[in-house]
């Protein structure tokens, strides 16, 4: 009997390992003997007893009626027990490390506020490893609720707040607050856990503030919305324009205007760009160049065929906007400023990134801003004269005058269609980039950050400065007491020689390659004051990405057909889903034991 008792357990663990790892849903409408579709979790279980024979003989009628293991109580503690086995390796993983917090708060399908904890920490291995803890229910979203329900989980997994040493959020009022934030909640009980707002999120408001001041750029994203939602507007207007796109490739293929190949011309559509995201809208205007001809087509069908007179003249005037000198130069123009901007956002979206080379990165997209103001207007002019001769588009004559913006003509204030479109557009567009990434990236220049990147391997450890580490560790004074200082002081100068003398460092181009090659060679035990500097720099929250990506995981398993799901229920779902590559690595003794 025990060993058939724990052949059926083992089974029934090995069904639910599944539909974790997928983030299915467990139970069916009608489970009933019955029934067609008894749910994923009857039906993968009934599925398996009829492949494997030594599974069907201990399930179903060959199991005693009161020990089915099937019931729903069943797989909710076998589920918890899966979620606190894994929960348990993460605690062990991080050990007496320092970590930092990431912490974002958002509504699930139910109309719950919902608030994730993810970890931040390096590993044994010297690997920066960012870690889902949590998903925790909160009434309101207060800063004051929110350290209390920190506090609570803390207290549950035994961590404690004196380890914290970064906290990163999107910037939120409640977050960040000066006065009453969780951020300065925290540091209250914690001074070195600092604050980095989130990189990704301080980029976005730079591209968002200059969409709002500068006008010709609000109105363009205005139009583009306008395009989107017309030519969307039905099923019949986007199968028109998916048909009148498929055609224009096949005419380009056949002329050899364009090449075939794997992974080109893919089957595209307009997409609606969302608010808050704006490397969406990077892909909605490259869609809309892709597509430009396939778009108007549809635009001039709508002005035809629409039976909706308001639809007709809002097509025609998107049309007339499209055929326009100014707008084709304004879409070139935010696409090359998106199209830099994006790459470093989806740079600091990885989970490895660390702070020293997110604010090379910052560095290198300011260098490409400026040299995008100083010596890329002719090549933009090109593209988009060449692009509005292939299209038709009248282009006007540069020297040729007309009456500044917002002014009557008999005033007799006239500028050149060059200093339009060099001055008041792209300069100030570039120009109003530039002053909002030096405003959201102050933080780049701070002391703090300023001796961090003092530890960057690039270019044989160029940026090294001995006093400012020395001051790095001062600011740490919790983790270098007074005789680490002394040590420390020595340590650097044989530090700095021994790395750069050897080899295995040359390859080294960031902080994250430099710590696992320390721990690789070993010399993280010869060096161990500057490995501790170097791993509390590592953990350091960059973007708050790993947050965004747990959200669009609940939005998976607490879908609308699911959205009675309970608040332990879920969290135990999204601990072995999310970390499912940890999750695979639990024994399944483990599990068993703590069932």
């Amino acid at each position: 009997m025990e060993i058939d008792y724990r052949s059926r357990l083992t089974a029934v663990l090995d069904v639910v390992r599944i539909l974790l790892v997928q983030g299915l849903a467990f139970r069916g409408h009608d489970e009933s003997s019955s029934s067609k579709n008894k749910g994923n979790f009857l039906e993968i279980l009934n599925w398996y007893a009829k492949r494997v024979e030594k599974v069907g003989n201990v399930i179903n009628e060959n199991a005693p009626g009161n020990n089915q293991l099937t019931s729903p109580l069943i797989q909710k503690q076998l589920v918890n027990a899966c979620a606190a086995e894994t929960t348990l390796a993460i605690i062990n993983e991080i050990g007496d490390s320092n970590f930092s917090l990431i912490v974002d708060e958002s509504r699930d399908k139910s109309i719950k506020e919902q608030m994730v904890v993810i970890l931040r920490f390096a590993n044994k291995q010297g690997q920066v490893v960012e870690r889902f803890l949590a998903i925790q229910h909160v009434t309101d979203t207060s800063a004051i609720s929110l350290k209390v329900a920190l506090d609570e989980l803390f207290a549950r997994h035994g961590l404690s707040i004196s380890k914290l040493r970064g906290q990163g959020y999107d910037g939120a009022s409640n977050m960040r607050g000066e006065f009453n934030g969780l951020k300065t909640l925290i540091l209250k009980e914690n001074p070195f856990a600092f604050y980095i707002h989130c990189f990704t999120h301080q980029l976005q408001l730079v591209v968002v503030s200059v969409a709002k001041i500068i006008l010709v750029v609000s109105y363009f994203f205005c139009y583009i919305n306008m395009i989107v939602n017309i030519v969307g507007a039905s099923c019949k207007r986007k199968d028109a324009l998916l048909q009148t796109h498929h055609q224009k490739i096949v005419e380009r293929l056949e002329t050899g205007e364009i090449c075939s190949g794997k992974g080109k011309h893919q089957e595209t559509n307009l997409a609606k760009a969302g608010d808050t995201r704006w490397g969406s809208h990077f892909t909605t205007l490259i869609h809309l160049l892709t597509m430009w001809e396939s778009v108007l087509e549809v635009l001039q069908n709508v002005c035809q065929d629409g039976s909706i007179a308001n639809q007709k003249g809002l097509a025609s005037s998107l049309i007339s906007k499209m055929e326009s000198f100014e707008f084709v130069f304004v879409l070139h123009l935010m696409m090359k400023v998106l199209g830099i901007t994006n790459e470093l956002s989806n740079a600091l979206q990885q989970k490895d990134q660390n702070i020293v080379n997110a604010m090379a990165l910052i560095d290198t997209v300011k260098d490409r801003i400026q040299d995008l103001r100083d010596n890329r207007l002719d090549e933009l002019l090109e593209e988009v004269q060449s692009f509005c001769e292939r299209m038709s588009i009248p282009v006007p004559n540069m020297e040729d005058k007309i009456p500044v913006r917002g002014r009557s003509r008999h005033e007799g204030q006239w500028i050149t269609y060059y200093h339009h479109y060099h001055a008041e557009i792209f300069i100030a567009v570039i120009d109003l980039i530039a002053i909002e990434m030096n405003n959201r990236f102050t933080e780049t220049t701070t002391e703090f950050l300023t001796c961090i990147s003092c530890l960057d391997p690039r270019n044989s450890f160029s940026r090294f400065n001995h006093a400012r580490l020395l001051h790095l560790a001062e600011i740490y004074y919790d983790d270098f007491l007074i005789q680490d200082l002394q040590v420390l002081k020595e340590q650097l100068h044989t530090y700095i020689y021994d790395v750069r003398r050897c080899s295995d460092f040359v390859e080294c181009d960031d902080l994250a390659s430099l710590d696992v090659k320390l721990v690789e060679s070993r010399k993280h035990l010869v060096f161990p004051l500057v490995y501790r500097l170097i791993e509390l720099a590592l953990i350091l929250p960059v973007a708050t990405t790993s947050v965004e990506r747990s959200f669009s995981a609940m939005n998976i398993i607490k879908t609308d057909l699911r959205n009675k799901i309970g608040d332990e229920w879920l969290n135990d779902m999204m601990i072995c889903y999310i970390e499912r590559q940890l999750f695979a690595t639990i024994d399944d003794e483990a599990i068993l034991v703590r069932f």
